[in-house]
């Protein structure tokens, strides 16, 4: 990859801008994507959790957003190795991973999240636990031992989230984003190869958002009117890349306006490569037109300072470098706010530092041997 010293420059002039998300203020444009790790036995986040973080904020990160946390219902979750956020433990292992990140320079927000139907019976933590989802199927469609949830479930599942939320905020948080992407729990209900309720939670777009809304809603009642609520969503799903939400900028905006007018501050639109257009006629991808259409600030990402995307990653091919000239055309002309980045932060903690410093040259391809280390 060939840097001049002029896009350099321009580089650390625009991601180091600061942006609001409502009452926070994030010190420049660069986000630590969530990344599920599995480094938490007992779903308790230790020293090594607080130092994975901190070094990223350090070398300036502006805004962490963590790895998935489990709610606090007994169907949240696969596996006693990823973290919690509830229970006296696992929260004050947070809390100190929230002070070493402030103490770095950074903001930080937890990713709060159900995978629901993504649940395999006699998984941990809760080995009795059966899988819960809107109608009970899986997202390749099979009906496995999951069982369609009841308005008990729903209103169970709802409070999780906004006890969490509120721990977030009492344990010294910036704000909360909540998984509603991939094809976990709120990512069923949305999309309607998952959802075939016949009552208000299912039908149409609008219907479908309903429960992802009222979560919003007993989150925003939960917390600070100034503290931030961030919502990640996709097109794409778990064995199902191809999947869509909306064929249609119309049929986005009819997902999207239900979340907004909820109470969400800020959209983390996740696709495999930040640079596709996401509808025909138009340049812009999912973030710009999640922006156009709600006008809340939004997250990218996607593939960002690599030539390949994360799911060839995760079958063991490295990705090049790339440049980010056209990333950094986006940003300028505002087509979303701020940009995530995975894979190139996994394998190198000071990534943003020789973005912000222009180090270019410093940067290297990804292998996928970071995956193994994830320090």
């Amino acid at each position: 990859m060939t840097v001049t010293a002029s896009s350099a420059s321009r580089a650390a002039e625009i991601l180091s801008r600061p942006v609001a998300l409502n009452g926070l203020t994030v010190p420049n444009r660069i986000v630590m994507a969530p990344m599920t790790r599995r480094f938490s036995p007992g779903g308790v986040p230790g020293e090594d959790v607080r130092s994975y973080y901190a070094r990223r904020a350090a070398a300036g990160v502006g805004l962490v957003v963590t790895e998935g946390t489990y709610v606090g219902h007994e169907s949240a979750g696969s596996s006693d190795r990823v973290p919690r956020f509830h229970g006296e433990e696992q929260l004050a292992g947070w809390a100190r991973v929230a002070e070493a990140v402030h103490a770095a320079g950074g903001t930080i927000v937890p990713q709060l999240w159900h995978i629901g139907m993504v649940r395999k019976q006699g998984d941990a933590p809760y080995a009795d636990a059966p899988a819960v989802g809107p109608s009970g199927i899986r997202v390749d469609g099979t009906e496995g031992t999951g069982k369609a949830m009841t308005q008990r479930d729903l209103d169970d599942v709802i409070g999780a989230f906004a006890e969490a939320a509120a721990a977030a905020e009492r344990i010294g948080f910036d704000g909360v984003e909540l998984h509603g992407a991939h094809g976990y729990l709120l990512d069923q209900f949305l999309w309607a190869g998952t959802n075939r309720r016949t009552d208000a939670y299912g039908g149409d777009a609008v219907a479908r958002t309903k429960f992802a809304a009222e979560i919003v809603a007993a989150v925003r009642e939960t917390v600070s009117p100034d503290f931030p609520v961030i919502f990640r969503y996709s097109q794409w799903k778990q064995e199902a890349y191809d999947a869509r939400l909306a064929e249609t900028p119309e049929e986005l905006e009819a997902i999207l306006t239900p979340l907004a007018a909820a109470g969400v501050d800020a959209f983390h639109a996740s696709t495999r490569r930040y640079w596709l257009p996401e509808f025909e006629g138009s340049d812009l991808n999912l973030a710009g037109w999640t922006k156009k259409l709600t006008g809340r600030p939004t997250i990218t990402v996607g593939s960002v300072g690599l030539d390949g995307d994360f799911i060839r990653g995760f079958m063991g091919e490295g990705a090049p470098v790339q440049g980010i000239d056209n990333l950094l055309d986006r940003l300028e002309r505002d087509e979303f706010d701020l940009v995530a980045v995975g894979r190139a932060l996994l394998q190198d903690p000071q990534w943003a530092a020789k973005v912000l410093g222009d180090r270019f040259e410093e940067l290297k391809p990804y292998d996928v041997a970071a995956l193994k280390t994830l320090s």
